[in-house]
């Protein structure tokens, strides 16, 4: 049987004022695949994340999530649905720094109308599952490299999203760290079934996806 798509993309374009960034992208994402999007700086990788992910609108073309045709959603519905089906990881964390671990962590769940016990009983679930539970009541200024990340995954994941989005997760971690992170997304995977997009310059961590999209140009060059 068939997996179901959970993303698609059909002729993404998108340019910033005369430079043009996307010429025309079209990709499927499969339920429970780990996608790697390579290519080199500026080829269009973060730009497509974003738009796949409802931060960017494209000039022309279509993005389903779940068979939802979300660039035609109002920015209240589209906010909603982001929330409770995609799930963010950045290079640079994007912790806020005024909250503990586990505040940063519950801030989704609350946006989507969990209670506050409910929400802290699934914050403390995923820190322990990363590891990162003894930590909880420190703010990120008072945390590693790593015990950053770690916190980001778990709001990124706390909402149990259909499809996580990563750009360049890897990227201020050393080696160690890093190799912790990339294992983690696959265990992520396969413990609850979601969809991962991966924008990386990291060959190991290409290397371990399911499938390799390489961007030149703004296009889809290569599938590997």
């Amino acid at each position: 049987m068939s997996r179901q798509k959970v993303i698609r993309a059909k002729n993404i374009h998108k340019s910033y004022g005369t430079l043009r960034v996307l010429r025309g992208i079209d990709m499927e994402v499969l339920k429970s695949e780990v996608i790697a999007l390579i290519g080199a700086s500026g080829a269009g990788k973060s730009t497509l994340l974003q738009i796949i992910g409802t931060l960017d609108d494209p000039d022309e073309g279509e993005i389903y999530i779940e068979s939802e045709r979300v660039t035609r959603l109002s920015p209240r519905k589209l906010a909603r649905f982001r929330n409770r089906h995609i799930g963010f990881v950045f290079q640079f964390h994007h912790l806020l720094p005024e909250f503990t671990a586990l505040e940063n962590v519950c801030i989704p769940a609350l946006i989507s109308g969990k209670s506050f016990a409910e929400a802290v009983a699934l914050a403390e679930g995923l820190l322990k599952r990363l590891g990162v539970l003894p930590r909880k009541d420190h703010k990120p200024s008072a945390l590693s490299g790593g015990e950053q990340q770690r916190v980001a995954v778990a709001r990124a994941l706390i909402n149990r999203p259909e499809v996580v989005l990563a750009d360049e997760p890897s990227g201020n971690l050393d080696s160690a760290n890093a190799r912790q992170l990339h294992q983690l997304f696959f265990e992520l995977r396969d413990e609850f079934d979601q969809t991962f997009v991966i924008a990386t310059h990291n060959e190991e961590l290409a290397g371990m996806c399911d499938r390799r999209l390489r961007i030149r140009d703004g296009i889809i060059t290569q599938e590997e």
